[in-house]
């Protein structure tokens, strides 16, 4: 597809696109659409490229029905038509002709529904899975635990595509589908996958694995994908679930068994560290610093980025009375959320020193000047 044809698509993607820009778009001539690609994406696992085989042969089943009836359409109303002197036929009723129109098609969709329905079976086998990881989705991120591993992270909206948006760059590399830290699996293993929510509908969908599943509350949907080609695969959630739907990205990285798990001791080891240096009190620059960046993915979506939010469904962080307020409520709603309403509780999805730090660039940023120092150890007492 042309950077044009990009240009326009993802400005179709962008929830806070204006209608006048896209009105603007549309007329301009140097916009490209002919290179848009309408089939199914074949995949790099072999499920995919089973869809991708059923789905054109059931295409071109349809194409040859559809061709054979408007064909005997088209020449009976040409053919038959009163200016030729047709005369319309008297009878009413062929037993035969309805037994035929009833078994044919009914038999044609036994046969188009056998593979289909072998597909479907498959989908659903997660036995002799190598692994497994339990998929969450929250508003707006999702959370990966690599169960048996000790490990779980979220994966957010980078940075630097939240600043393509900002400054209106959707002709950037990976529009909306880069994100901070990518869910990393191993080449030829067979992963399992335990698909949930912790608030509303989200769909994970990657469409070189051929398939997607809901992630609902309360629910566990099962997924599974085998990849034999390393790379990186991009997909996006798939179900309406909010204001950022459109900043929910989905980065699958495949590596060798040997760099995956060089990249799993990695993430052990960063975890240990993180949770060693715990206690060590901060300074006010060294939180400000990570606490500007906790922000600018956790909290950005709802407070914007110069803090004045959206009210009065998000309030806003500059001058409001939970950061201007007692540093003991700011801290408790930051971790615990408000019932009810679109604040969630951080206090599962942040460290210590991440929790510690937000709370302190709040109230010392957008013009709030509290002076406030919140230390990783207030923090874990808190907990």
């Amino acid at each position: 597809m042309s950077v044009n044809g990009k240009w326009l698509v993802r400005q179709l993607a962008k929830s806070r696109a204006s209608l006048g820009a896209l009105m603007v778009a549309l007329g301009t001539p140097q916009v490209a659409l002919a290179e848009w690609e309408t089939n199914l994406t074949q995949g790099v696992t072999d499920y995919s490229r089973t869809v991708f085989d059923i789905h054109m042969t059931l295409f071109w089943i349809c194409v040859v029905i559809g061709i054979g009836v408007f064909g005997v359409m088209i020449y009976s109303i040409f053919a038959h038509r009163k200016s030729k002197g047709a005369i319309p036929a008297t009878f009413h009723h062929s037993t035969a002709v309805e037994i035929a129109w009833t078994v044919l098609p009914t038999l044609l969709l036994v046969v188009m529904a056998i593979p289909a329905t072998i597909a479907m079976i498959e989908l659903e086998d997660n036995s002799k899975s190598d692994m497994t990881i339990q998929v969450t989705g929250f508003q707006w991120k999702w959370q990966y635990k690599y169960l048996g591993e000790d490990l779980s992270f979220f994966s957010n909206l980078s940075a630097e595509s939240r600043d393509q948006v900002r400054y209106d760059r959707p002709d950037a590399e990976n529009f909306l589908l880069d994100v901070d830290k990518h869910l990393v699996i191993p080449v030829g293993k067979k992963v399992r996958f335990l698909i949930t929510s912790n608030d509303v509908i989200h769909s994970w969908w990657v469409p070189a694995f051929g398939w997607k599943q809901d992630a609902m509350p309360g629910f566990i949907n099962e997924g599974w994908t085998k990849v034999d080609e390393p790379g990186i695969y991009r997909g996006q959630c798939t179900e309406l679930c909010g204001v950022d739907h459109g900043y929910m990205p989905i980065v699958v990285e495949v590596k060798p068994l040997d760099e995956y798990e060089a990249w799993i001791a990695e993430q052990k080891a960063e975890v240990l560290a993180t949770a060693a240096s715990g206690d060590r009190e901060r300074a006010m620059d060294e939180l400000m610093a990570k606490g500007e960046k906790v922000y600018m993915t956790y909290c950005v979506a709802c407070h914007q980025a110069n803090g004045q939010g959206i009210p009065p469904a998000f309030p806003p962080i500059a001058g409001g009375p939970i950061a201007t307020g007692p540093v003991e409520g700011h801290l408790d709603q930051a971790m615990n959320g408000v019932p009810g309403t679109a604040m969630q509780a951080f206090a599962k999805q942040l460290n210590d020193v991440d929790l510690a730090a937000v709370v302190t660039y709040q109230r010392n940023a957008f013009g709030n000047d509290m002076g406030d120092l919140v230390q990783p150890a207030t923090v874990k007492a808190a907990r």
